[in-house]
């Protein structure tokens, strides 16, 4: 019998991988991860604009550890090589097929208005996005205005002034609003934004800092994380015999106050809003855990967010409160929750997206896979 000769196998096809981007690696359209400017990380709620808590029904995440890993391109989660879930502009989320190295996301709370950027998103939900935590925004303070007359005859007079401080985000939006009459915008623009940026314009923070170059002001000390250290950077710098103009909100700590006082620096201070609990607070959270879950961290940005929202959080969580990371985005607010006999998990290093997710992703995962 003729033996037959077998024809040898075909190699296997070669894998030519060009790019990290999803392209070159025969990917079908869903397996990419999002692009362009509407294609937002981290699956946020924004509670605040009436959108019910919980948005994505799914079942409750795994509680774990969290891998670690280097930092990831834009769109994938820093702790894994697969990206976070997503959000696109018109609020539809999705998630990507799960890696077998990669837990499931963890869920965290923020108890904030959400602020969008000129990305059309939260900082501190896209930047939580790239750790690949979660986030949800839920506010719990409203704010009223109050002396607005009052504090624009002030801003009319720049001259009998040394400067600006602004320890808070709500008293920039207090000037705002006195700028929204027409004949005020117009002699803002014209003489009196040129005339107080010839002055001193103090800040804390880099939020309060953007909102006040939003109206045309130049700003200093937004490095400073709170009231103490920005009146030490004041008193560190050349003394005005003029007064400076202090638009506060009713619960302001007399900190700052008391350390210019006493290095003889004059002060002026005017008080334009005043903090109120959000009426919306007690639902939205109620709707958050009947839907997400207990979340793994809690962040707290005030004293007053966590005065308004702690009793409502402590009956949600019921035995789990134990499982909690309460985190506070600086030490004031940090020194509340220890005062409620709550344990504080982390503290931001500044009062930054940045600082917070990294504080937060660090708490979650203390020991790295």
């Amino acid at each position: 019998m003729r033996e037959l000769r077998r024809r040898p196998l075909d190699p296997p096809p070669r894998v030519q991988v060009t790019s990290n981007s999803g392209r070159g690696l025969g990917l079908s359209s869903w397996q990419r991860w999002p692009r362009g400017k509407g294609a937002a990380l981290g699956s946020a709620l924004s509670v605040a604009a009436g959108q019910p808590a919980g948005g994505n029904l799914e079942s409750p995440p795994r509680r774990g550890l969290l891998p670690s890993a280097s930092p990831a391109p834009p769109g994938r989660c820093r702790l894994c090589t697969v990206p976070a879930k997503t959000q696109d502009f018109r609020g539809r989320t999705g998630t990507r097929p799960p890696s077998k190295d990669c837990q499931a996301i963890m869920k965290v709370l923020l108890l904030k208005d959400p602020k969008e950027d000129d990305c059309g998103q939260d900082p501190y939900v896209r930047e939580l996005g790239l750790y690949g935590l979660e986030a949800t925004l839920i506010p719990v303070l409203s704010f009223e205005f109050l002396s607005l007359p009052s504090l624009s005859e002030k801003l009319s007079h720049p001259e009998g002034y040394g400067g600006l401080i602004f320890t808070s985000p709500r008293a920039v939006e207090a000037v705002e609003r006195c700028l929204q009459k027409d004949t005020k915008a117009e002699v803002w623009k014209k003489s009196l934004k040129e005339k107080w940026n010839a002055k001193s314009v103090y800040v804390v923070g880099n939020a309060t800092a953007s909102l006040v170059n939003r109206v045309g002001l130049h700003t200093e000390g937004e490095t400073c994380g709170n009231a103490e250290k920005l009146a030490e950077y004041i008193c560190s710098r050349e003394p005005s015999a003029l007064p400076l103009l202090f638009p506060c909100g009713t619960l302001k700590r007399e900190i700052l106050p008391k350390m210019l006082k006493d290095k003889g620096i004059p002060l002026e201070s005017v008080t334009v809003y005043q903090t109120i609990p959000h009426p919306g607070i007690q639902g939205n959270l109620t709707s958050y855990y009947t839907q997400q879950g207990v979340p793994a961290s809690i962040t707290f940005f005030s004293p007053s967010g966590l005065t308004h929202s702690l009793k409502h959080i402590q009956e949600l969580s019921g035995d789990s409160i134990g499982q909690i990371k309460f985190v506070a985005i600086g030490p004031t607010t940090a020194q509340a929750l220890a005062a409620q006999g709550l344990p504080v998990s982390c503290t931001a290093e500044s009062p930054t997206p940045r600082a917070l997710a990294a504080g937060i992703r660090t708490t979650l995962q203390p020991h790295a896979c």
